[in-house]
């Protein structure tokens, strides 16, 4: 197991940063290349094989996010927390035999890992040592290039969380990490290196369960949901120097764990969809934090799972661990609907709590805390099928290649084929306690037990 050195000191002071953001905004992608001729990177585009770049210039619903973000597992659940991309990893045909290394961490946690080219990012907590770790992995060695201690102490939370759950967001300029304190939550950055660029402390934060919600990254912002018992609001930092860009108040309840996604009409300007009780589903404008549109109703319980969009429908859920699960699908506000967001149907059976819905093709699929796996057209509700899969679930499923994995508490595997019908699933055993999403790259799969790392790659 590799040391991990303290940080000196957990006051930050961060230098002065200027970050170049390219953004992919409402424009074809030759429009795009002719804007940004003289920046240094070289973009391509994958659309099963590789294709001219002329053919890519109708793609539609391109979800005005930045470029970045779309070329990098950089978040929770990857490319606008959606859990899909394309891979050569087989996840049906996975076995102990494709274990490219594993890492011993230091402490325990549930984040998920984020990747940025070479390295991996992820946070950890080890509680006899009253230490909060951000680490950089090297995906190709599994060597650790560097961790960051932060001193830190432990609070009341919930049994099956952990001190080290919000997930980090990476960009080409920086790393971002969300942690809490009794007294105060924390937003802060580090470069690639691993130095400390800023600590933005955001007040008190309260909560029976501890904290959860992860941060994202959208126009030269550092955004996050601080939904809580205590004081709640909508944040977006300048993701440069951690100064306020602006914050939006919101109502109080049981805190909420959902972290955002965008969403954008065509023809549309973007918008921040978050999720939590005592709001409902919330549209937001990512310029000023305005709300553009809300469904207050939505929620009778916590919102642990984030939100998705597929079918042209905006997607959320709730519960609680005595039931009553119930997913949400909403047709958002358009001209057609004089401007006003509509519920389009509920799912009430078998419904997930924490685990994200992921959307592959034109099927919606709902893998719930209790391991049955619903497949639904996003359009209608209506059911394909529900299957149980056995096991626990607090992880979120992602998908490449057609088919859907998702890890349960126990560390296994769980690989179901893609589409209307269930067949019966692949199946890997780690073994281990496994609260966490896996990530995905372009040729491999990382799963982050409570306590190890592992990397999986097919030759």
């Amino acid at each position: 197991m590799a040391a991990f050195p303290p940080h000196p000191s957990s006051s930050l002071h961060p230098p002065r940063f200027q970050g170049t953001d390219v953004l992919l905004a409402q424009m074809n992608i030759l429009d795009f290349i002719a804007q940004n001729a003289n920046h240094s990177t070289m973009f391509l585009f994958k659309c099963r094989g590789w294709a001219p770049l002329w053919l890519l210039t109708g793609v539609l619903s391109l979800q005005f996010v930045d470029l970045s973000a779309a070329s990098a597992w950089n978040r929770f659940r990857g490319p606008n927390g959606t859990g899909v991309l394309e891979s050569s990893v087989k996840l049906s045909q996975l076995s102990m035999e494709d274990l490219a290394w594993k890492l011993e961490l230091p402490g325990e946690g549930h984040s998920s890992p984020v990747l940025w080219g070479q390295t991996l990012f992820l946070t950890s907590m080890n509680p006899q040592a009253s230490s909060f770790y951000v680490v950089a992995i090297d995906t190709l060695s599994g060597k650790v290039n560097w961790s960051r201690e932060v001193a830190y102490e432990a609070f009341s939370k919930h049994d099956f969380n952990s001190f080290a759950s919000p997930s980090p967001t990476v960009d080409e300029t920086g790393v971002y990490i969300a942690w809490a304190r009794p007294e105060s939550l924390h937003l802060a950055s580090l470069t690639h290196q691993g130095q400390w660029r800023w600590d933005r402390d955001l007040g008190p934060y309260q909560s029976q369960h501890g904290v959860g919600v992860s941060p994202i990254l959208y126009q030269g912002k550092v955004i996050m949901a601080n939904d809580q018992l205590g004081k709640s609001s909508l944040i977006a930092l300048d993701k440069a120097n951690g100064s306020l860009i602006w914050q939006t108040p919101r109502n109080s309840d049981k805190a909420a764990y959902s972290t955002p996604c965008l969403y954008q009409a065509e023809g549309e300007a973007g918008q921040l969809i978050f999720n939590s009780a005592a709001d409902g589903i919330t549209g937001v404008d990512p310029s000023n934090g305005q709300v553009i549109w809300s469904y207050p109703k939505a929620f009778d319980k916590r919102s642990c799972s984030s939100p998705i969009v597929a079918g042209g429908k905006i997607f959320g859920s709730c519960g609680s661990g005595g039931g009553g699960n119930y997913v949400v699908a909403l047709n958002p506000p358009n001209a057609s609907s004089a401007n006003k967001v509509e519920l389009a149907y509920e799912i009430r059976r078998s419904a997930n709590y924490v685990p994200t819905p992921l959307a592959l093709g034109d099927i919606v699929y709902f893998w719930s805390d209790g391991g049955i796996l619903t497949a639904a057209d996003p359009k209608t509700g209506r059911i394909h099928y529900q299957e149980r899969v056995g096991g626990r679930y607090f992880g979120s499923p992602v998908a490449t290649g057609g088919e859907i994995l998702c890890v349960s508490t126990t560390g296994e595997l769980v690989v179901v084929e893609a589409g209307p019908t269930f067949k019966t699933p692949h199946r890997l055993d780690l073994g281990a306690l496994c609260h966490a999403t896996p990530a995905l790259s372009e040729e491999a799969l990382y799963v982050r037990t409570a306590w190890t790392l592992h990397k999986f790659h097919q030759p």
